[in-house]
């Protein structure tokens, strides 16, 4: 599927702290935590090109903390937002962004979503957002909730990282600190003009070091993953091995950083392992 970039823009939201992530986040911000070995930044910019979202005049990219990095990855990929002092939000975050969107639709992304469907590629797999879209209403991914009584969701459903906001919504946003539950996607489900577009595949916001393990572990596919780069001696299951690491020890259920080390003896299990010595556990 093709987007005219005259109509609907890109935006993928990458200026937040990951303070669930803490301590992984001091060093690194959430943006570029990798999953599966690829950042979480650039899945979501992989996703959207595969849509037609390919260069700084379809798709932006909006930093704040440790923005330095996010800035400096990002490159000449997409157009840059980048927000002084504290993160502006996802309403905020968007709002900033009004001069370049410029009367075009948004695809929004969180960047820490983590999606992979069964059937359908990146980009393929949210495409059913922009299928028949009239311009005029709010769009949700979402994935049904499995408990009925659970709090918070639209539809039955719970948010799956991306949304689709009309330029009517975007026009409002003031490019202060906010929420786009409260700034559109509630006001827009209290007027009828909010769709919610069910995602069947695996959704994981990996916010939390649980979330980021398993969207690792999903992405290895039950197996190993490990980069061609990295030295394995020890004794690794289901567990996702970065560039240039070296594992000497045992890896269980785990991921380990581009550039850590397990040294012999050591065992690291349903955990993160960053650098020498830096171990979060993920239970």
């Amino acid at each position: 599927m093709t987007v005219d970039p005259h109509e609907v823009c890109a935006v993928i939201l990458s200026a937040g702290e990951g303070r669930r992530l803490r301590p992984l986040t001091a060093r690194l911000p959430k943006a570029l935590c990798p999953v599966g070995n690829v950042p979480l930044l650039d899945r979501a910019l992989a996703r959207v090109a595969a849509l037609g979202f390919t260069d700084p005049d379809s798709v932006a990219v909006n930093a704040c903390y440790l923005g330095d990095q996010v800035v400096a990855h990002v490159g000449d990929r997409a157009y840059l937002s980048v927000e002084p002092g504290e993160p502006l939000g996802t309403s905020g975050g968007v709002g900033r962004l009004r001069d370049w969107v410029a009367g075009r639709g948004v695809l929004v992304g969180n960047v820490d979503g983590y999606l992979a469907h069964p059937k359908l590629p990146a980009g393929p797999d949210i495409a059913a957002l922009l299928d028949g879209w009239d311009g005029e209403s709010v769009r949700l991914l979402g994935q049904r909730l499995t408990d009925p009584a659970e709090r918070g969701g639209f539809d039955g459903h719970r948010f799956a990282g991306f949304s689709l906001l009309p330029w009517r919504y975007v026009r409002q946003l003031p490019a202060t600190p906010g929420n786009l539950v409260r700034t559109v996607w509630r006001p827009a489900e209290a007027a009828g003009a909010l769709r919610v577009v069910p995602f069947t595949g695996t959704y994981l916001d990996t916010g939390t070091p649980p979330d980021y393990v398993a969207a690792n572990r999903h992405a290895a596919a039950g197996g190993n993953l490990v980069d061609p780069t990295a030295e394995v001696t020890g004794a690794c299951q289901e567990a996702v091995i970065g560039a240039g690491a070296v594992v000497a020890g045992t890896v269980t259920r785990a991921v380990v950083w581009p550039g850590a080390r397990v040294e012999a003896g050591e065992v690291v299990v349903d955990a993160i392992r960053v650098g020498a010595d830096l171990t979060v556990p993920a239970g």
